[in-house]
C-alpha cells in the first residue's frame, strides 16, 4: 500500500516528480516482496528433510519416551512386543533375527568397565565366537585398549551414546551430537566405522529411530535380559546359566551387561550349552541379511 506522503504539487514539473517517486516507492515495495518471498522459500527448504538423510523428522517436538519390553514365550519361542514398536521399527532397527533360523546375537553394554572384559574376551576368543559391545563415550575413553581389541579380533563395537541419556527428550541435534561424538571416537581411535546403536536404557521413540538411520544407524534392542547390572546384587553364576539356558530361542538378540561377575562366570558355559542344542552365534552385520 502507498501512503500520501506530501501534499499535491501544483504544475507539470511537480506532477512529473510525483509520477517518478511514485514509480521508485513501488520498485521498492516490489523489491521488499520478493525479499520476504525469498526468505520465506529459504525458511521452508531449511525446514525439508536434507537430501542425504531423507526421513530426518522436519521438528523434534516428538518428547514422548516409549520404554522397550518384550513379551516372554515358553517352550523357547521368539518373544513378542508392542505392534506400535514393530511397525517403527520397519527398516530402522532390529529386536530379534530370523525366528526360523538358530541364529543368535550376542551382545554387551558397556557403560563402564567392571573388570572383567578382559576375561569375557578371551572367553570368546577361546570359544571362536564374536559378540557385539555397546559402549559410551566414557567407556572409550577410559578404556582404548579394551576398545581396540574389541575391533582387532572382530566383534561389533556399536554405540551407547556419549553420556547415556533418554533419547527422546532431547533434540534432533543434540541426538545427532550424542552419536557422532562416540563414532568419532572410535573411529579416531581404531578406524572403525560404527552403525549400530543401542539407546540408554531402551528408551526411544520414532523421532530417534528417524534420526539415528539418517546417520546411517540401525537401532538394535533385545530379545532377551534380566536384571544384571546392579553389582551389589548379582545372582550368581547358576541363575545366570539357567536364565539364558531357560530362554534361548531362535534369532535371540541376547542382552548382557559385562559390569555382571555373575555373567562372566557363565558366560564359557553358557556359550558350550547353546553351541551343544545347534545354536550359531553370529554377527550383528548378518541380522540385517536375515
Amino acid at each position: 500500500m502507498i501512503y500520501r506522503l506530501f501534499t499535491t504539487p501544483t504544475g507539470s514539473g511537480s506532477n512529473d516528480r510525483l509520477q517518478k517517486l511514485t514509480e521508485e516507492v513501488l520498485a521498492l515495495e516490489e523489491e521488499n516482496w520478493q525479499l520476504k518471498e525469498t526468505i520465506k522459500a529459504l525458511k521452508a527448504q531449511n525446514e525439508l528433510p536434507p537430501e542425504d538423510n531423507p526421513g530426518l523428522p522436519s521438528d523434534d517436538q516428538n518428547r514422548e519416551v516409549w520404554s522397550w519390553y518384550f513379551k516372554p514365550n515358553p517352550s523357547h519361542t521368539p518373544p513378542g512386543t508392542d505392534d506400535r514398536f514393530l511397525k517403527h521399527l520397519q527398516g530402522k532397527g532390529y529386536y530379534l533375527g530370523n525366528p526360523q533360523r538358530k541364529k543368535i546375537y550376542l551382545t554387551f553394554d558397556e557403560g563402564y568397565e567392571n573388570g572383567h572384559t578382559k576375561q569375557i574376551l578371551d572367553i570368546l576368543k577361546n570359544n571362536n565366537v564374536t559378540a557385539a559391545f555397546f559402549v559410551t563415550g566414557d567407556y572409550v575413553r577410559r578404556n582404548p585398549a579394551l576398545v581396540q581389541r574389541m575391533v582387532a579380533e572382530g566383534h561389533i563395537v556399536g554405540n551407547h551414546t556419549a553420556t547415556h541419556p533418554s533419547l527422546p527428550t532431547l533434540s534432533n541435534e543434540e541426538i545427532k551430537e550424542e552419536i557422532m561424538a562416540v563414532h568419532r571416537a572410535v573411529e579416531d581411535l581404531t578406524g572403525y566405522q560404527m552403525s549400530f546403536l543401542r539407546p540408554p536404557r531402551g528408551e526411544f521413540n520414532s523421532r530417534t529411530l528417524e534420526v539415528a538411520k539418517s546417520l546411517g544407524y540401525d537401532t538394535v534392542f533385545w530379545s532377551m535380559a534380566y536384571q544384571d547390572w546392579d553389582v551389589n546384587r548379582q545372582p550368581g553364576k547358576e541363575a545366570a546359566y539357567r536364565y539364558v539356558a531357560n530362554n534361548i530361542h531362535n534369532g535371540a538378540v541376547i542382552l548382557l551387561h559385562a559390569v555382571s561377575k555373575s555373567n562372566t562366570e557363565a558366560l564359557d558355559d553358557i556359550i558350550h550349552k547353546l553351541k551343544s542344542q545347534g545354536y550359531v552365534f553370529a554377527s550383528l552385520e548378518e541380522i540385517r541379511d536375515d
